[in-house]
């Protein structure tokens, strides 16, 4: 449900943050994220700038992650709760970061317990808001012709983001951006040999390619189905896709034909 930030209740500007994207409140929030990611090495972007969003914004939480072919890879968060929040979409396969993986155009979000986020997604919506989440701001990294992953802002409590505030996400969406191309790919020369594009931050993404290899072997069907059925039993057991993916790993799960 994508609502404008002056829709929701919450959403003036809170003391001392930016307020709009021109003057001194634009400027600072600049400043603020060039400190905040000072000296940081290109694997620690992501974590970083989620902890200078939530700083800058009227946001209790934070998440960035990577679209791929089968689930999003979690690349950083803010906080336990927002790590959790982007699992949750993930393993659904639902939820405001996947609509804007698919449309590639901001979803704002300025209460889970409406009537058309109850629609839109209702398990989701339900199980965010169990976990203490009532708004979601999930906005598209990448360009205007191809989405390369989201930037997933959380709220406690109800509310929208103002004209301003918005602008200043999308600042920090840009910088996460240009950080995300800036890792090095394992094709590049000078990194043959070397650790390959997004090692260490796309650890959780390893652990469910892997066990989505291991349920295809199992089971005898093919990687959509495998991830299915993981995506499946994480449901239906209460717990997430990563969850499930390090038991099978672990051999502590086996997937069996019916």
């Amino acid at each position: 449900m994508a609502v404008r930030s002056g829709d929701d209740p919450g959403g003036d500007p809170s003391p001392g943050r930016p307020g709009g994207p021109d003057g001194r409140g634009y400027e600072r929030a600049a400043e603020a994220i060039a400190a905040g990611v000072q000296g940081a090495g290109p694997e620690e972007m992501p974590g970083r700038l989620c902890t200078v969003v939530v700083d800058l914004l009227p946001v209790d939480g934070a998440s960035v992650s990577l679209r791929t072919d089968g689930m999003p890879v979690q690349l950083g968060a803010s906080s336990a709760r927002a790590a959790h929040l982007a699992q949750l979409q993930a393993t659904l396969g639902d939820g405001p970061c996947q609509w804007v993986l698919r449309t590639g155009a901001p979803v704002l979000v300025g209460d889970l317990e409406s009537a058309r986020s109850a629609h839109r997604w209702p398990v989701f919506a339900q199980q965010a808001v169990a976990a203490g989440v009532r708004a979601v701001h999930a906005l598209p990294l990448g360009s205007d012709r191809l989405c390369v992953g989201t930037l997933d802002l959380y709220r406690t409590a109800p509310g929208g983001l103002t004209d301003g505030q918005l602008e200043v996400a999308r600042l920090v969406a840009g910088v996460m951006t240009v950080a995300l191309m800036a890792l090095p790919h394992e094709e590049e020369p000078e990194y043959r040999g070397s650790a390959p594009w997004l090692s260490g931050l796309a650890a959780d993404h390893d652990t469910i390619h892997q066990a989505v290899g291991m349920i295809m072997a199992q089971l005898g069907v093919g990687a959509d189905e495998a991830l299915a059925r993981l995506r499946g039993d994480a449901f239906a057991h209460g717990r997430t896709a990563l969850d499930v993916a390090g038991d099978v790993v672990a051999h502590r799960r086996r997937f069996e034909s019916p």
